[in-house]
Order: structure tokens, then sequence, then C-alpha cells
């Protein structure tokens, strides 16, 4: 027995395809639905609205032939949990680990990557992020173009394979995060807007139509997004939840969407005994993303601080172009070591006016604010899809700089060895004219900025993607294995120091000279060369001993000796 139900509130008739088409009956509320006896787990079935051709429900959680298939039951309850044991994880202040779940292993799937867990936990990992599984068109693909929110990507293994791989991350002490995407949907297998007003024309966003937050039908829109992520927490034991772009939620309503989120989720957290957490990735520079609702916030757990990342790679590689301009000033790292933002309400060149809002330190902690060298979205994005080119050394002042500082640390899957291989940003879509546009669209991007349309890689060629799997050969090979143990070394230094895990806001300091700078975290200083010769380091206090480093380093009357681009950090 299953009762199949949709929400069609301006169509006239709709019919549940199952081996025939079945007449659907309407409530006052929009909704149809219709009981069906021998219907249940591995059920197929589509919708017909007004005699369309048959569609995926818009809350379908398995689609095993792909976005324009038919829709499958999927009865989450079936599964045979083995973490009533896990107590959850506070994500503020976990070590963060961002994949992608298509290219953390040659084969691309949630049960490969799970052979894995114990490589994480043993570098000092605690919460396993995954890049979005919501299904998306084709095979490969970053996963910001899912179009069926409630349906996990059949190729990573659909919905039984997600809910295995937490149970099995919680098994060895692994929290998870999936990244979701609310604030768009893709072009290919979007079949939404024949259902019901899910998108509307009073507002835009980089990527097409709004998702309607605010306009006529909007409460089940709403209600279409908090079931999904509610849902994420409760049928699959996730732990918390990376909002993507949230700034693109642009929502008028008396309660922003995020408000009412952050309720809904304490109120689950509750239910459930264990904590759940709501990440933002935000361009607002505004602390109020991380302000309690009752405070008159929108009650985020965290959120992603891009001026942290973007002054760290400006400090590292002295790229100066784009938004990076504004980061290559003196002092810039410093600022958002220890008040997080640099545009705080300074004016920003890449946006051409004020930005952004101070934080607070009394009332706000570290913690709630993400650190990282790198993500998917700073790799991924660049022309090439690059990695930074850095050396050895110059990869290990950033580890330090992130995993020694008061915020939450989030590495970007193959940094801790220093991956050669590049993460580029791939599509396989099957129409023709998507395929040219999104091709076309990458060139004519990134020809603005002087480069020639032959050298950006071609998102629909397979190799673009195959190129971006991960070579876990390297781990064993040096460089690699030498920079990966500085990782390890580093993530057990924090796991141990309560300086290097005290995250008030201020409580690191930096004192820096023209290519070396000294950053203190209580009895510790992380003592950094940036240039290329060997040169004396002054430090405030009496070193006493070193603790670790990368690079040769030794105590000398003025201060400590580092050689070229290298790194130590010291107790005094």
């Amino acid at each position: 027995m299953h009762t199949f139900s949709v929400w069609a509130p301006e169509a006239s008739a709709v019919s549940l395809v199952l081996r025939e088409s079945l007449e659907m009956k309407r409530a006052d509320d929009g909704w149809w639905s219709l009981e069906v006896p021998d219907a249940g787990h591995g059920t197929d079935y589509a919708f017909s609205v007004d005699g369309s051709d048959p569609m995926p429900d818009p809350r379908s959680a398995w689609q095993p032939e792909g976005v324009h298939g038919p829709s499958r039951v999927f009865d989450a309850s079936r599964f045979g949990w083995s973490d009533s044991a896990w107590a959850g994880r506070d994500v503020r202040g976990a070590v963060f680990y961002e994949l992608h779940l298509g290219t953390f292993t040659p084969e691309g799937t949630l049960e490969a990557a799970a052979h894995h867990l114990d490589y994480l936990v043993a570098l000092g990992v605690q919460v396993v992020s995954l890049l979005p599984v919501a299904a998306f068109p084709g095979k490969h693909g970053w996963g910001y173009d899912g179009v069926d929110l409630y349906a996990v990507h059949a190729p990573y293994g659909g919905p039984e394979a997600l809910q295995r791989f937490v149970d099995r991350c919680h098994a060895v002490g692994l929290a998870v995060c999936l990244d979701v995407v609310y604030n768009h949907l893709g072009p290919s297998g979007n079949y939404l807007g024949s259902f019901g007003p899910y998108f509307t024309d009073k507002h835009t966003t980089p990527w097409g139509p709004a998702v309607n937050l605010d306009d006529q039908g909007s409460h089940e829109v709403r209600r279409w997004i908090l079931d999904n992520a509610l849902r994420w927490f409760r049928d699959f034991h996730l732990d918390a939840l990376r909002l993507d772009a949230v700034h693109a939620l642009q929502d008028d309503s008396p309660q922003h969407l995020l408000a009412q989120l952050s309720e809904e989720t304490a109120e689950l957290s509750a239910q459930l005994h264990r904590p759940l957490g709501l990440v933002a990735e935000s361009d607002l520079n505004d602390p109020a993303m991380v302000t309690a609702v009752a405070d008159g916030g929108l009650g985020m757990t965290a959120q992603w601080s891009d001026d942290f990342h973007h002054a760290l790679h400006t400090l590292l590689t002295g790229e100066r172009a784009g938004y990076y301009e504004d980061f290559a000033q003196p002092g810039v790292f410093a600022k958002t070591l220890t008040q997080v933002f640099l545009h705080d309400g300074s004016y920003s060149s890449f946006r051409g006016k004020d930005w952004g809002r101070p934080v607070d330190p009394a009332r706000h902690r570290g913690s709630e604010f993400l650190a990282y060298t790198s993500n998917h979205d700073q790799v991924g994005n660049r022309a090439l899809g690059d990695r930074p080119a850095l050396t050895p050394g110059q990869l290990a002042i950033g580890a330090a700089l992130v995993i020694t500082s008061p915020y939450t640390p989030m590495l970007f899957m193959g940094e801790e060895w220093g991956a050669s291989t590049p993460w580029r940003f791939f599509t396989d879509h099957d129409e023709p004219e998507l395929a040219d546009a999104v091709r076309n669209g990458r060139r004519s991007e990134f020809a603005a900025f002087g480069w020639d349309a032959e050298e950006i890689p071609d998102p629909q060629d397979p190799e673009t993607w195959r190129s971006s799997v991960l070579d876990w050969g390297e781990v064993d090979q040096s460089p690699h294995r030498e920079l990966l143990a500085w990782y390890r070394d580093l993530l057990a230094l924090r796991a141990r120091n309560d300086d290097l895990r005290d995250d008030r806001i201020g409580s690191a300091s930096v004192v820096s000279g023209e290519d070396w700078l000294v950053v203190s975290r209580g009895a510790l200083r992380v003592v950094v060369n940036l240039a290329e010769a060997e040169q004396v380091v002054p430090v405030d206090g009496r070193p006493s001993y070193e603790v670790m480093a990368f690079g040769t380093t030794d105590l000398v009357a003025d201060g400590v000796t580092l050689s070229g681009r290298s790194v130590a950090v010291w107790a005094v």
C-alpha cells in the first residue's frame, strides 16, 4: 500500500502513471493524491498534469534512470541503522573535509568513498562535507545544477547508498555535512514549473528565475525546501547542511526562509537529541547570518569566510587580479585572522560599493566562520581549474595558518598531500544546445580576462572530468607524503592543544614584516618565512623549544632562523 501525492494547484487534472494512467483526487489545498494497494518500495511512477507527458515527482527520492526518467518509491525506514550510539557533533570548531563524490575516487561512488574513511580519521578529519548529491543531468557534474532535490544521484549509488555511507561515517566517529542548493535549479530535467509556481518573476538570480519564496503560492514552495532539509537530517541521519549561495535566496516575507529553517532545525534537533548544523555560504559579510533568530539574525550555525581565503591566497601566491586586488594591501591577512572580514563596511573595489558589517567579538566566536586555503569554488572556478601553483613549503604555510586559526578549518580533497590533479568545471548534458551554451559561456567568461578560448577546458569533454579525479597513488610519493605528514601532525597538535582550539575572535595576533609573519596563539608562535631565502624571523617572548617545523629552523639570539618558504611552530 502506498499513497501517491503531488502539489499542482493550477491543474485541472492530474494522473498517476504506473502501468496505466490513474486519475488522482484533488484536495482544496492544491494537493492531488491516490492510494494504490499494490504499490510500495521499488514501484516506478510518474505524474501527468493536464495531459502532459509523464514527469518525475517534484519530491522524488529515487531517479534510477536519470532526471528525465520515472520516479521510484523509496521507503527510507527500511534501512537498518547501526548508529544509535552516535551522539552527533557540533560542527563549530570541527575539522571539515570537502569532497566531490564523482572525483574523490576513480569509481565515483559513495561505496568507493567509504573505503577512505579510515584515512580521513587518521588525517584528523571530523566532518565529511559532501558536494551536492541531488540528482542532476548526465553522469558527471559538480551537482550545482541539480533538479530533483529529494533524490540521490543514481551514479553515486542512489538513496540507500547515502544511508550506508552516513552509517559507516558515524561508526568511525565522522559527522557528515551535505551541500544543498536551494537558490536555483538546473535547466535540464527541471519540470517544476509544470506543477506549480515554484519560480517567480519578482526576483532574478545569475542562474535564471528565482525560486518563489515570497510570491503567490510560495507557502508550498517554502515547505518543499524546508521539508527537504529536515528530511536529510531525519531519514539520512545527516549532521549538517551546507547551504549554497544563500545571498541568492531572495525573500521579502515577514520571516526569511533561513530564519524559519533555523527554527525548524532546532526543533528537530531537540526531538532527535543530537546537534544539527546549518552552514551558510554567504557573500554578504554580515554577521546577522550567524546571529540567533531570537536576536534578530538568521540563525545559521556557521558560515564560510571567503575574505580569509582571499587574504591567505594573495599572501601565498601574489595574485592581484579581480577580487584579489583589495586583499593585496599590507595588513589584510592580519585583519581577516583577527576580525574575520576585510570588507566590514569598507569599500570593495570588486563590487564598486561599501560592503559588509563588522563582527562583534563579544557576540560571536571564531568557530562560527570556516577558514580554508581552497575549496571547490576557489579551484574549480579558475579558468583551468588549477590548484594554486605553490611549493610544498608554501602549501605547508597555508595549512598552518588555517589549522592554527581561531576559525573552523576546512580542507579541500587532496590538498593535504598537495594533489597535482586539477579540479575543473565539467558537465554531461545530452542536449546539444545546452552543451554548446555551457561550453561557449565558459569560454566567453574567461575571454574577458584575456584567456584564449582554446585554453579553456571543454566542460563537456569526458577528459575534463577524468583529469579532475584524485590520483591516490601520489599519497605515498615524495614530496606528497611529507606534506601529508605535516597536515596530520598539525591537526593532531590542534586536537590536543587548548590554545589552538581557543575560538575567541581576537585570540590570535599577528606581527609581520615585508616577507615574514608570526602568529601568536597563547603560548605558541606560528613562525612563517614567505621569502625564498633563509632569514631570521623576530619572535616576541623568548622561544623555548620547537614544537614542529616544515623546513629547517633554529633558535638564534634575535629570533628564529627559517629556511626559505617554510613554517615552524615554537613554544614560548
